[in-house]
């Protein structure tokens, strides 16, 4: 048993854990507009403590504070009882405290194993880089965490699932005694959250403290054991997970109650809008054939490696089938070629929206008009006053907080990021709207507009695709889910009166 281990059991026994992290009022302005006015937070050896708040609620500030990413206004943060203030990241691991960022960043080109070990290689006579060294290093530590990601493999030829864990790995790969975990899972399905909590569960073992910031509430009732709530920039409680609901939970990370809408099974729907057969792409799906009527959300469930984002992208069109059909209301719709989707009356809002959903440099107006770019011109100039329009009109509808539509989309926070993305969708007036992950990374406020949208649209005549890596998330806002597994159609069931421990089962 190693010291640190030895003195975290001994403190345990008397019924003390030591503190790792005491913050207490930190704050911090940008052009004089507080992002943080009373950041608190008290993290204790050998605990999981969720950060709690909806987007906009200082978390990240604090947390950016915490790691020496940014500098506070005011406050005081103590590690280990001595008072910090760190100047960059660097400064903070030299410390014990290590930060998994949401915002991933992985160099494209090199392997999972320099990735790993990027600044850090094992040397040869303290010169040359032991590839091979490092390479074993890697297959080792992805091994015991359970990871399922090859060394050897290139970073871009990676799933964003399997980036997120690498990055993950990485991190925890530095034996650090502060471990902060922002959004670890927005990448990943159940099933690998689940082998990532056994991870953690090894680290609180070893009497390291786990800062954990999720907007999966499921996630935070299953792993942590203390919350703190903050709520637009002001500390709002703290206390322990299992004294707490999730309604509780909830209320005070929005500031009041939301009421989820209770569904019953509907025979309603129209005729179908989507038919899909026996779409094929070898290596990823095979033969899946189903239906999407109109009135209906049709979600798709299944672990990392299941297919179904795989088979979405080529429904929609960014990879060609070797195989199969898709038929758009009556209509055959051209594989392989998104405009063609499009101009049928296909959406889609992809499963990374800073990546390939939006131009984070762009402006609000250009992001939501990029789609419809050709029935806004005219002779090949943009028409002001028509493009003008549907941008107020689809800020006012889709409720997008923003301080002008000029403003670039990078400057919202992620909720409203995803808003714009719906509004781009609805400005071609599609028929079928294809969804993967629309609330990945977002606040519970924001994710309840999200699904009363989705049932909007569909309530309109059209169809919703959706896949979606939350149990909970696919029930609630499904008619029917269809569960995938290895590539194949496992069976499709009715969302209302289905568990989540049922479709997990049908997909493990």
């Amino acid at each position: 048993m190693n010291v640190r281990l030895a003195v975290a059991s001994s403190m345990e026994a008397r019924g003390e854990r030591s503190v790792l992290v005491d913050a207490q009022g930190v704050s911090k302005s940008f052009n004089g507009v507080a992002a943080l006015n009373d950041g608190r937070l008290q993290v204790r050896s050998g605990t999981v403590h969720a950060l709690c708040g909806g987007n906009g609620a200082g978390k990240s500030t604090f947390l950016n504070i915490v790691m020496g990413v940014l500098r506070r206004d005011g406050g005081s943060v103590e590690i280990k009882g001595r008072q910090v203030d760190f100047h960059s990241p660097a400064e903070a691991l030299e410390h014990g405290v290590v930060m998994i960022s949401q915002e991933l960043s992985p160099v494209p080109a090199m392997t999972v194993a320099e990735n790993l070990y990027l600044g850090r290689e094992p040397r040869r006579a303290g010169i040359f880089v032991d590839h091979d060294k490092m390479r074993r290093d890697a297959e080792e530590l992805l091994a015991r965490l359970e990871f399922d990601v090859p060394a050897a493999a290139k970073m871009e030829d990676l799933s964003l699932a399997q980036v997120q864990l690498v990055e993950i790995a990485k991190a925890l790969s530095r034996d650090a005694e502060i471990i902060i975990m922002d959004e670890p899972t927005s990448a990943i399905g159940e099933h690998e959250a689940h082998i990532l909590f056994k991870a953690i569960r090894r680290l609180q073992d070893n009497g390291s403290g786990i800062i954990y910031v999720s907007h999966k509430l499921t996630e935070i009732f299953e792993i942590a054991d203390e919350y703190t709530i903050f709520r637009d920039g002001q500390f709002i409680e703290t206390g322990r997970i299992a004294d707490i609901d999730r309604r509780h939970l909830v209320t005070q990370i929005v500031g009041h109650e939301i009421e989820t809408e209770q569904r019953s099974p509907s025979e309603n729907f129209g005729r179908p809008i989507l038919q899909v057969r026996d779409l094929s792409r070898q290596g990823w799906f095979d033969g899946i054939s189903l239906d999407v009527a109109g009135g209906e959300v049709l979600g798709i469930y299944g672990l990392l490696g299941s297919g179904r984002t795989e088979f979405l992208e080529a429904v929609y069109g960014l990879h060609k089938p070797d195989r199969g059909e898709v038929v758009l209301d009556g209509k055959p719709v051209p594989t392989g070629d998104p405009r063609a989707s499009i101009r049928h009356g296909m959406a889609m809002v992809p499963e990374d929206r800073k990546q390939t959903g939006l131009v984070l440099s762009s402006s609000i107006a250009h992001n939501i008009t990029l789609s419809a770019m050709s029935s806004l011109a005219r002779h090949g100039f943009l028409k002001g006053r028509a493009e003008a329009a549907v941008v107020t009109s689809m800020v006012r509808s889709q409720r997008i907080k923003c301080r002008s539509p000029e403003v670039t989309v990078e400057t919202l926070s992620g909720g409203n990021q995803q808003k714009v993305i719906l509004a781009r969708c609805l400005t071609t007036s599609p028929k079928l709207l294809i969804c993967d992950e629309p609330t990945r990374g977002i606040d519970e406020g924001a994710k309840q507009e999200i699904y009363a949208f989705l049932r909007a649209f569909a309530a309109e005549g059209n169809a919703v695709l959706l896949v979606s890596s939350e149990a909970p998330e696919v029930l609630q806002v499904s008619d029917r889910i269809a569960i995938f597994k290895a590539g194949k159609l496992h069976g499709v069931v009715d969302a209302p009166g289905a568990t989540q421990q049922q479709i997990m089962d049908l997909a493990a």
